[in-house]
């Protein structure tokens, strides 16, 4: 880079704080160690004990469990730089890290912010002025709507021009908050209100835009960095194709769609773009990529994304100094032709949520974690520790490197198999599916790809007899307590003991019989399986099938336990002494139970309504995202157990209703 030492407009800084928590703020904080700087560490109520609170050299309290009343505060955080000495402010990635007014108040507080200025962050980080920037640049933008008219009758008016798909966007943050894919005109009132209400709770703003809906495209990204002496670098692309609700889950780099030539002329529309707005920082551009290889514009993120690792595993840049360096004054250290790519890389986004309930976000307790050795893994978990319900799903990234893709994602497949993760419900079984699936396998996975392969992405693995045996003899091994090889298992000879259990959704009613030393047959309705017992080492249980010697690990609390098992993780609920119910009976009895942790965020309905079946009766937040609970038979609403501002557990009673006659 052409700029002398004299010339340097440098602004140091020695201690950072990290207005963020979890595995983003212990990433940050790593390469901040490494490089010498002292870590503050924020924290609401929920946060108190978690690890990036004592990983730091100090930490400071913002506020309650709520991010509204935390992580989104920005006078909180200020007045914590400046109580604990911090000089420097990185945001990481979410929450306030594309707040223009955040870094307004870090520049009043003489704080070094570590990211773009306000009047970039405002300019690009807004989707509508973004859109406005790019399409007076030349660059090929998505049809939309973003003028600052943001009532009902425009909305819809413009919609209509656009023309149905349409796309509505909250015009602040991303992760998919805010976001509504609306199929035609009829469903756009509900959409439209749901999208605003979401983007309000998330990100403090409710303006949305509009989009056509391009119609199974790839997601693609280009990585940039720019210093404040006018030298910008993209750092090549990123697939972010596989999704669910509009929110990544596979991420890639390169682009299995992408050619050499097409990479450079993303890449120089990248760079054209953020020397256009003197962009400091790193910066990810968003393109829709379609099947004829055009290109569209969809947004700038003016932050570090969740995805770094993958161009950092394939350029051998930390993307965490570049960005510590840039904000201190000092040029890139390298120019675009210095830029090496090598290899192949794929992250997979670990997240407390039920794919096979529409991906239904999940809290509570970790009761076993073990992340593969021979990946890369971000996370902030630990045994024992508790998921809040009040953040981000995602708790973890793993990250694999390869020669080759397949090297990467054969890498990758093998480390889920690899990782224990037990005591809530998260996707790790079919984030491994999706990577064995042959569309991934074959580079060809679009937004479309979930939606379209979702009957072999969410159909459990659990109809295999074999897992349901193992089930079983889990059940019983935990139920009589730890168990050493040099120990008889005390199950008697000959009787059949019969079992109910819930496995992943699956009603399995199996006998268990020991035959013969540690020799036990397990009868299922269409088939029997003998597991001959081999040992047990804690939570490690070892057995021989059919000749073949295999082991799962489980843990059981109450009458949960959960188990992984041939690269798939289960939990089982014991009902053995539980009442039977009848086919049909789940909501029949008029009572609305919560599918989730989470707070009440609307009620759509009163006492005394009468309302009809699949009527929305009240709105819950979990991990940023709202769920929308309807009725579940037809009648009265006899009772409203929950008010706007509640939170709720798992399986609480909402609200109550009064069959009528016609829905008996």
């Amino acid at each position: 880079m052409n700029v002398t030492m004299s010339a340097l407009k440098l602004t140091p800084f020695r201690k950072i704080l990290i207005a963020n928590r979890g595995e983003i703020a212990l990433r940050v904080m790593r390469t901040a160690k490494r490089l010498g700087y002292e870590t503050v560490a924020v924290h609401s109520t929920a946060d108190a004990n978690a690890r990036h609170v004592r990983e730091a050299d100090q930490a400071v309290w913002i506020g309650e469990s709520q991010p509204s009343q935390s992580y989104l505060r920005i006078d909180a955080i200020v007045e914590a730089a400046k109580t604990s000495g911090a000089d420097a402010i990185h945001p990481g990635y979410g929450f306030l890290a594309e707040n223009a007014e955040f870094a307004k108040a870090c520049r009043a507080a003489g704080l070094v912010f570590i990211g773009p200025s306000p009047e970039a962050i405002h300019a690009m980080g807004n989707k509508a002025g973004a859109k406005d920037i790019m399409q007076k640049a030349g660059v090929p933008c998505v049809p939309g709507y973003q003028g600052e008219d943001q009532s009902d009758a425009t909305m819809l008016t413009a919609a209509k021009r656009i023309g149905f798909p349409v796309m509505i966007k909250a015009v602040a943050g991303g992760g998919g908050r805010g976001m509504r894919l609306v199929p035609d005109e009829a469903a756009f009132p509900d959409s439209l209100r749901a999208a605003r209400s979401e983007a309000q709770n998330a990100f403090g703003d409710p303006q949305v835009i509009l989009e056509r809906a391009i119609v199974q495209p790839r997601h693609i990204e280009i990585q940039v960095f720019g210093d404040r002496h006018g030298n910008a670098i993209h750092l090549g692309e990123r697939d972010c194709s596989v999704q669910r609700r509009h929110q990544k889950l596979i991420e890639e780099a390169p682009s299995p769609a992408v050619s050499p030539e097409l990479r450079a002329r993303m890449g120089a529309t990248a760079v054209a773009a953020v020397k256009a707005i003197n962009y400091e920082g790193a910066g990810t551009l968003e393109f829709l990529l379609d099947s004829a290889g055009n290109y569209y514009f969809m947004e700038m993120n003016t932050r570090l994304q969740v995805e770094h690792p993958v161009t950092e595993a394939i350029t051998g840049l930390d993307l965490v100094e570049l960005q510590l360096r840039v904000a201190g004054g000092q040029p890139l250290p390298l120019t675009q032709d210095e830029v090496k790519f090598s290899g192949h890389a794929i992250e997979v986004r670990l997240c407390v949520e039920d794919a096979a309930h529409g991906f239904m976000p999940q809290s509570g307790r970790m009761l076993r974690w073990r992340a593969p050795s021979e990946l890369r893994v971000e996370d902030a978990l630990e045994t024992g520790g508790e998921i809040p319900p009040f953040y981000d799903s995602m708790i973890a990234k793993v990250i694999s490197h390869g020669t080759t893709r397949d090297e990467a994602r054969r890498r990758l497949t093998a480390g889920l198999s690899q990782m224990t993760a037990l005591g809530v419900t998260t996707n790790q079984s079919f984030l491994a599916r999706c990577l064995d699936h042959p569309t991934f396998a074959a580079g060809q996975a679009t937004t479309a790809f979930i939606d379209e392969h979702s009957p072999n992405l969410l159909g459990m693995k659990t109809g295999d007899g074999l897992h349901a045996a193992v089930a079983a003899l889990l059940v019983h091994i935990a139920a009589i307590g730890p168990v050493h090889a040099q120990q008889r298992l005390g199950l008697a000879h000959g009787y059949p003991i019969p079992m109910r259990f819930d496995l992943d959704g699956h009603i399995v009613e199996p006998t268990v019989r020991r035959e013969r030393g540690d020799v036990f047959r397990v009868g299922l309705a269409e088939s029997e399986h003998t597991l001959t017992f081999g040992s047990r080492d804690g939570d490690i249980l070892t057995f021989t099938s059919d000749g073949v010697l295999a082991s799962a690990t489980f843990v059981r609390e109450g009458t949960d336990l959960y188990f992984s098992f041939a690269g798939t993780t289960s939990h089982v609920r014991d009902l053995s002494h539980a009442a039977v119910m009848k086919a049909g009976d789940a909501g029949s009895d008029g009572k609305l139970r919560a599918s989730m942790n989470g707070r009440v965020v609307s009620v759509l309905a009163k006492a005394g309504d009468t309302v009809a079946a699949g009527a929305p009766i009240i709105v819950l937040e979990a991990m940023k995202m709202q769920h929308v609970h309807a009725a579940p038979v037809s009648g009265k609403l006899k009772a409203l157990n929950a008010a706007e501002g509640d939170q709720v557990t798992t399986g609480f009673v909402i609200a109550e209703i009064e069959a009528s006659q016609d829905a008996a």
